[in-house]
């Protein structure tokens, strides 16, 4: 039976924001560790589920999880822990490409799927596939169950055309994304309900046609023939 998401996860996180420092978080650690419990169960639950339509290299929730504490050197935000948890899942083999991400904050719940930031020649080969034949792609976005799930394509794009494709092709405003993944977002109300992790679940499945999709585009050349 489904636990789903503990509320004493959200109770944390929302102490945590109010106290982001470390006196606090020394003298709470005990919190801390029950409401990483709950999300290293939760995280356990949800890959158990994801294993049942994907094939996933993550061994465990408690692996799929990232650290609590942030990275300061490069920020002018110099708390010291993130108000969150987050997490990832990797798809196996070199075949399979794309992963998943889940982000758990009151307030600020979602998931992510997709390409983010792929290096450049990830990039360089999604765009030569994009400029010889987009309509794979727009067939898969433009699906409705895709739009309900996750609207359209997010991250940062070009402000021209990326170097060596034409800014006159008629496919320019999908050559121009520098990333190609989608999100959804859910109310504190939704993420808490005992069924969440078979949400996530669900709408990652719905995914599959559109990470396969991208997993035959990098495995294989402009010709068609296999790289990996």
């Amino acid at each position: 039976m489904s636990s789903g998401l503990n509320k004493q996860v959200f109770t944390f996180l929302n102490k945590l924001v109010k106290n982001n420092n470390r006196d606090w978080f020394n003298e709470n650690k005990d919190q801390y560790l029950l409401a990483h419990d709950k999300m290293i169960a939760f995280s356990d639950e949800l890959l158990h589920l994801m294993k049942s339509h994907d094939e996933i290299e993550t061994p465990t929730g408690k692996k799929a999880l990232f650290r609590i504490y942030r990275d300061v050197r490069f920020s002018k935000d110099k708390s010291p822990y993130k108000n969150h948890f987050s997490g990832s899942f990797k798809r196996a083999t070199q075949h399979l490409r794309g992963g998943f991400y889940f982000h758990i904050e009151p307030g600020n719940t979602l998931i992510a799927c997709g390409f983010f930031q792929p290096n450049k020649e990830d990039l360089l080969r999604i765009r030569q596939e994009i400029a010889n034949d987009a309509e794979p792609l727009r067939a898969l976005i433009n699906t409705p169950e895709f739009k309900k799930n996750f609207g359209s394509l997010e991250g940062d794009c070009l402000k021209t055309a990326p170097k060596g494709f034409d800014k006159e092709h008629p496919d320019i405003d999908l050559l121009r994304n520098k990333s190609y993944y989608v999100t959804d977002r859910f109310t504190d109300e939704e993420a808490l309900s005992p069924d969440f992790a078979k949400v996530i679940s669900i709408k990652f499945q719905s995914l599959r046609p559109y990470l396969d999709y991208f997993s035959e585009v990098l495995t294989t050349d402009e010709n068609g023939l296999p790289l990996v």
